[in-house]
């Protein structure tokens, strides 16, 4: 196993304690707070065995890396996960599910990005985030920290050839579908019933030219108002909950 890790913030740590609280080594808690949040917490944390340590805002601050850790902070050793896309694809047909629901991110490397759409992904019941080494960010203690518990639960691949792995995905009946501004259809107009992976670009930039060639379906988000895109996050909220919803979520 690698070495022990930080997690901060109620939201990261409170997954934690929800899905392996066997994992966590220690909590730091600021022992000046008392309100409602932080007692309920420690009552958690009491009731999975955690072991608690009392520490000052600087100390906590000082093990996470942040000031943003709302008083608490936790050592943990990892927690196994699934190694590859192909094993987590293997998984989900061992399991019986015919319909995997996958996010592809193209170009996003922005951390609270990132993080913001792990946590959607999680919220929709997505199965795994997919982006490529060259052009994402890693999950990092910020990533984290927005994704509120979800960089945890959500699979999250850094894939050398996004191209590649998307043809991969086609050969596997994943139906991928890109977002773009100038797509005759929207995102109402498509069966996403079915195995489908949705690709997103970085706002701006969007998809690379590849990945957008790569794509079986291009489609867009309606945009009624003034602004010519969304954020990444908000997007990839609005496809995920779109599949969600056809699929009777």
């Amino acid at each position: 196993m690698s070495s022990p890790k930080v997690l901060f913030g109620f939201h990261a740590v409170g997954v934690r304690l929800k899905t392996a609280p066997k994992s966590i080594i220690e909590i730091y808690y600021e022992a000046t707070r008392r309100d409602a949040r932080m007692r309920q917490f420690l009552d958690r944390a009491r009731e999975a065995g955690a072991r608690l340590i009392e520490a000052d805002s600087v100390r906590i601050a000082k093990l996470a890396g942040s000031h943003g850790h709302q008083g608490v902070a936790a050592r943990v050793e990892p927690v196994a996960q699934v190694t590859s896309l192909d094993e987590l694809l293997e998984n989900l047909e061992a399991a019986g599910i015919e319909q995997p629901l996958l996010l592809v991110l193209d170009g996003v490397t922005d951390p609270h990005n990132l993080g913001a759409c792990l946590r959607v992904a999680d919220g929709a019941g997505a199965h795994a985030v997919i982006a490529p080494k060259d052009h994402a960010v890693g999950i990092n203690a910020t990533v984290a920290k927005v994704a509120s518990g979800a960089a945890e639960t959500m699979p999250y691949f850094m894939v050398t050839n996004l191209s590649r792995t998307l043809n991969e995905l086609k050969e596997r009946n994943i139906w991928c579908i890109g977002t773009s501004d100038d797509a005759p259809k929207t995102i109402y107009q498509v069966d996403l019933k079915g195995p489908v992976a949705l690709v997103l670009g970085a706002e701006g930039d969007g998809m690379r030219q590849l990945t957008r060639k790569t794509c079986d379906e291009l489609v867009s988000i309606p945009m009624k108002g003034a602004v010519e895109s969304l954020n990444v996050s908000v997007a990839s909220g609005v496809c995920l909950y779109e599949a969600l919803r056809q699929r009777g979520g």
